[in-house]
């Protein structure tokens, strides 16, 4: 009996799993763990008539027993595309795709918004969902943030389930070069900076792979204001182009921008005063104007756009507004995991600025950030596994502010809380710069951590003043 062999028993694992069972498919998942979590997980797949073998590395003499019945091996994001046993499986003649694959294959029949992009790519796609929903459409996200694609195909395969008017599918490089398949309506593409090259090996195949999405998309959408896309405007001469500053365009077919009045303003005059999304950083004006672009294609009129804008309530770790300590504004940036969206972060909130960085560092250029530092930054609270190359980079460029290191984020916090206010800091930023990975599930958790530690200082501050 052919098979589909499943790799792993993430969240997109499990998704994979239910849908492609729920299809009737021959499902077996293969997990390299059999700790508790993972015998918890395969019993509730067992409980549904899937087959789960736990202690299978992903190593090829797993996949032997199987080699004559395999159907698809199906992988999540967290696997590199070019792993040795997936090369080893592709030798043999087998298929070998990603999940959000397998969830385009159920899904395909609605209309999908694919948005990518380094940075901002989370806050479109909440944004966009909002404002969909908000006009009347029934516009559920999924993919990077949300549910797994595939299990938003599983519950669209439910009779009772609504059909989505459209698809919202935040998708990561990762999931894109497992999924050509995917051919969205709309493509929206927020920026490109360096970013997981230890994973695709340099600029050019980490941009070759977010350029494939938008190639393969009826329409796309991509930010006039990104360095590194306008570069190559000539390249997309059909695409819609968005700018905050229209004066640094040079695309021709520029759809949306912002006037000297304020205004978002299209070929047919203004739409709507820019003020209408009430969020930090030149970087969510441009992610305003890329939504107001997909949401204009999808056929919403500009009042619509504009109601859905002024009810957003934000998205979490993601210049998170966590109310004032000792006069500081209090900001949850746990999102930025790389120095390019930590370099945004400072540029947005009030300074001057006592910072809390650190992690997993990344390959990246780090100067923009750096020079940040110097200019916006009183002090710095570094922790995690990898302070110590912060502070090295950190000394190395000169900076004078106050600079301390902490194994642990709850130990920096009460030391950024202490050099603030020395400092007289008028924010308190989390902005790690780092993946969370070293002592965290996701960066989710990380700010979770975070603000369960700020809102423990804010009672203490409220007990003091009693």
């Amino acid at each position: 009996m052919a098979c589909s062999l499943i790799v792993g028993l993430g969240r997109s694992g499990v998704g994979a799993a239910r849908l492609l069972h729920a299809q009737g498919h021959h499902v077996v998942v293969l997990e390299r763990d059999d700790g508790p979590a993972q015998q918890f997980k395969a019993q509730q797949l067992r409980d549904q008539g899937i087959q789960t073998e736990l202690g299978c590395p992903l190593e090829f003499s797993s996949f032997q027993r199987w080699l004559d019945q395999i159907e698809q091996v199906v992988i999540s994001p967290g696997i590199p595309w070019d792993h040795p046993t997936l090369m080893q499986l592709r030798d043999h003649g087998v298929t070998v795709r990603g999940e959000m694959a397998v969830a385009w294959q159920a899904l395909c029949k609605c209309p999908w918004i694919g948005i990518t992009g380094t940075n901002g790519k989370t806050t479109v796609t909440h944004l966009l969902h909002h404002v969909l929903n908000q006009a009347g459409l029934y516009a559920p996200m999924a993919g990077n943030v949300g549910d797994s694609a595939a299990e938003l195909g599983l519950q669209c395969m439910d009779p009772a389930q609504t059909k989505p008017d459209w698809i919202v599918m935040e998708m990561s490089s990762y999931q894109i070069e497992s999924a050509i398949e995917v051919r969205p309506t709309i493509g929206i593409w927020t920026t490109l900076t360096p970013d997981h090259l230890e994973r695709h090996g340099s600029m050019d195949a980490y941009r070759d792979i977010k350029k494939g999405l938008l190639q393969r998309s009826e329409h796309a959408v991509l930010n006039a204001d990104d360095a590194d896309l306008q570069s190559r405007h000539a390249d997309w001469p059909d695409a819609q182009w968005i700018s905050s500053a229209q004066n640094k365009c040079e695309p021709s077919n520029l759809e949306l921008w912002i006037n000297p009045e304020g205004f978002v303003c299209s070929k047919k005059g203004a739409l709507f005063p820019a003020n209408a999304l009430a969020m930090l950083g030149e970087h969510n004006r441009q992610n305003m104007l890329l939504v107001t672009a997909a949401a204009l294609q999808t056929g919403l009129e500009a009042q619509a756009i504009e109601r859905g804008l002024r009810s957003f309530p934000g998205v979490p770790h993601r210049l998170e507004s966590l109310g004032s300590l000792h006069g500081m504004n209090v900001f949850n940036d746990s999102k930025a995991t790389n120095y390019d969206a930590a370099a945004v972060a400072l540029q947005a909130v009030p300074s001057p600025i006592a910072l809390l960085a650190g992690g997993l560092s990344k390959q990246g250029d780090a100067s923009g950030w750096l020079q940040l530092l110097h200019d916006k930054v009183c002090s710095i609270a570094l922790f995690g596994s990898d302070r110590d190359i912060l502070l090295g980079l950190i000394r190395n460029s000169g900076y004078t502010g106050d600079v301390t290191s902490h194994p642990t984020m709850a130990d920096a916090v009460a030391a950024a809380i202490e050099q603030g206010r020395n400092r007289n800091a008028a924010s308190l930023l989390l902005s790690p710069a780092c993946a969370s990975f070293d002592q965290y599930k996701d960066f989710e958790a990380r700010g979770n951590y975070f603000r369960e530690i700020m809102q423990k200082h804010t009672r203490d501050q409220l007990t003091q003043a009693d």
